[in-house]
C-alpha cells in the first residue's frame, strides 16, 4: 500500500523559535503560567524524528521553493534567481517555474495520487505558472510572497486569493483558511482508493505581525504589508501558535480518515527566521547564509515507519524531501532531470545511519557563498573568506582562515568546481528587501 504524504511549511521560521527546539515559553494564562509556542508541533516532533542540521536550499522565500519543488539546486532555473519573486513579476513570463519541467508533485500524479496545495505558491504568475500548471490538482491559497492575514492583499494592494484558477472571496484570518482547506481536503479523500499527497504552505509566521485578534491592525497599515512600525516577540508568538493549531487539526483528520499510520508528515521552514524570530544558538537570518538564515527545523512522523522520539544528524536539504518521497512512493524521477537532492528513507528508518555529503549555496545578496562538508563551513561574505567547526562553534563566531589554510583552499576548489556545474547568476537578476537600514534598527 503506498504511503500518503502531508508536507507542511512554515514561512520564516526561525530554528529556535519552536518547543522541540529549545524556544521560549510564551504567557499561556493570565496567572503567569508559560508554555511552549507550539505544543502540536513538538508532539509531533515526540512522536517521530527531529533533525538537528536540517536547511533550506536558501535564506529566502522562491528559491527554496524551486529546489523543494523540483528535487533540484534551484539555481539551475532562471527564475529562482530573483531573491525572491517580487509582486512587481505578475504577468512575467520568465520569472517562475516552468510548466514544462517536472516536479515531485506531478510526478506523484502521473504515479496516480490525489495532489493538493493550500498556502503560499511563489513560483511565478499566471498566465504563465501556477500550481495547477506544475503538479497540483486542487489549490487553495496565495500566488504571491506576501499578503495581509485579513484583506489577503498583496504589497502593491492586488487582492491575491485563489481556489484553482480563480480569485477566491472567502474571508477570515488566513492561516485558519489554510488549516481548514487541508483539513477539508483530507477529510474528502477517506474512502477515495487513492493516495494522497497534500502540501501546506502556510504564510505563518511571515510579516505582516497580525494575530487573529489584529483585524483593526490590518486596516491601519493597509498594503504596507512589512510592517516595520509594529509587532512584537508576543505577537510573533501568537502566530505561530495559530499555525501550530491548524497542524493538530491536520493531524486529527488525519487519523478520522483512517490515514494516519501510513502518512509521512513533515514539518519545516522554507528559510531560516526574520526580524522577532529566535535562532539560538545561530547568528544571522533570513537573506544570510550564515546558519540562522539557512538551519531550520525539520520533524518527520509516520507511524508505520518511523519509531518515535529520535533524533538525527543527518545534514539535510529542502530538495532532499522530493527525493524522499518518491522513493518511498516507488516512483522514478524523470529521468532528463536527475535529482540532485538525497532520500532520506534510510535515515527515516535508522536515524544513525546518517551519510556524509557536501551542500552549497550561492546568493546574489552580498556576493555570498557557502559549502558545508561535514562539521565544516565554507563561507564568503562580500568577498570575505571564513572557515567554522560547526561541532565546536555553531555560532560562527571563531574564524579558522589563517589556522587551517589548506582546507579553506581545498574546500574553495570544490566549491569553483560546483559552481561551474550551475547556470551563471542572470545578468538581470534582482535582490527584493521590502525595507531599509532608516526603516529597522541593524546590529553592528
Amino acid at each position: 500500500m503506498k504511503p500518503n504524504f502531508v508536507f507542511i511549511m512554515a514561512d520564516d521560521l526561525g530554528y529556535a523559535d519552536l518547543g522541540c527546539y529549545g524556544g521560549r515559553a510564551i504567557a499561556s494564562d493570565g496567572a503567569g503560567g508559560r508554555s511552549s509556542c507550539s505544543p502540536e508541533l513538538d508532539r509531533m516532533a515526540a512522536g517521530g524524528l527531529r533533525f538537528t542540521d536540517g536547511y533550506s536550499n536558501s535564506p529566502v522565500c522562491s528559491p527554496t521553493r524551486f529546489g523543494l519543488i523540483t528535487g533540484r539546486y534551484h539555481y539551475r532555473l532562471r527564475g529562482s534567481h530573483d531573491e525572491p519573486i517580487a509582486t512587481r513579476a505578475r504577468g512575467n513570463p520568465v520569472l517562475g517555474l516552468p510548466p514544462s519541467h517536472p516536479t515531485f508533485p506531478s510526478l506523484l500524479r502521473d504515479a496516480g495520487y490525489r495532489t493538493a496545495l493550500t498556502g503560499k505558491w511563489h513560483l511565478g504568475f499566471p498566465p504563465h505558472f501556477g500550481p495547477l500548471k506544475s503538479g497540483y490538482q486542487e489549490f487553495f491559497g496565495p500566488l504571491a510572497g506576501g499578503v495581509d492575514y485579513f484583506s489577503h492583499l498583496d504589497s502593491a494592494g492586488v487582492h491575491d486569493l485563489y481556489e484553482g484558477d480563480a480569485e477566491s472571496a472567502k474571508t477570515g484570518y488566513l492561516t485558519d483558511l489554510i488549516s481548514d482547506a487541508a483539513v477539508d481536503f483530507i477529510g474528502r479523500q477517506r474512502g477515495a482508493g487513492a493516495p494522497f499527497l497534500l502540501s501546506v504552505h502556510y504564510t505563518a509566521p511571515h510579516w505582516p505581525w497580525e494575530t487573529r485578534d489584529d483585524e483593526a491592525e490590518s486596516k491601519r497599515i493597509g498594503t504596507r504589508i512589512s510592517h516595520t512600525d509594529g509587532g512584537s516577540v508576543k505577537t510573533y508568538q501568537a502566530m505561530i501558535r495559530h499555525m501550530d493549531e491548524g497542524i493538530g487539526r491536520i493531524l486529527r483528520a488525519l487519523e478520522d480518515a483512517g490515514a494516519d499510520g501510513n502518512t509521512l508528515v513533515v514539518f519545516t521552514s522554507e528559510n531560516g527566521g526574520e526580524r522577532f524570530s529566535d535562532t539560538w544558538p545561530l547568528v544571522g537570518k533570513k537573506m544570510d547564509l550564515l546558519e540562522g538564515g539557512i538551519r531550520v527545523p525539520y520533524i518527520a512522523r509516520w507511524p508505520a515507519r518511523i519509531k518515535a522520539g529520535g533524533t538525527t544528524s543527518q545534514q539535510a536539504i529542502t530538495m532532499d524531501w522530493a527525493a524522499t518521497f518518491l522513493e518511498a512512493a516507488g516512483v522514478a524521477p524523470h529521468p532528463d532531470y536527475p535529482l540532485d537532492g538525497r532520500s532520506l528513507l534510510a535515515v527515516l528508518d535508522e536515524p544513525s545511519r546518517v551519510f556524509e555529503r557536501e551542500l552549497y549555496w550561492r546568493m546574489l545578496f552580498r556576493n555570498q557563498k557557502a559549502m558545508r562538508e561535514g562539521p565544516w563551513k565554507y563561507l564568503v561574505l562580500d568577498g570575505d573568506e571564513f572557515l567554522f567547526d560547526l561541532s565546536k562553534d555553531q555560532r560562527e563566531r571563531a574564524n579558522l582562515v589563517q589556522r587551517d589554510p589548506a582546507r579553506v583552499a581545498a574546500m574553495r576548489a570544490r566549491y569553483e568546481a560546483w559552481v561551474k556545474t550551475m547556470p551563471p547568476i542572470a545578468a538581470d537578476a534582482k535582490t527584493s528587501i521590502p525595507y531599509t537600514r532608516a526603516d529597522l534598527a541593524q546590529p553592528s
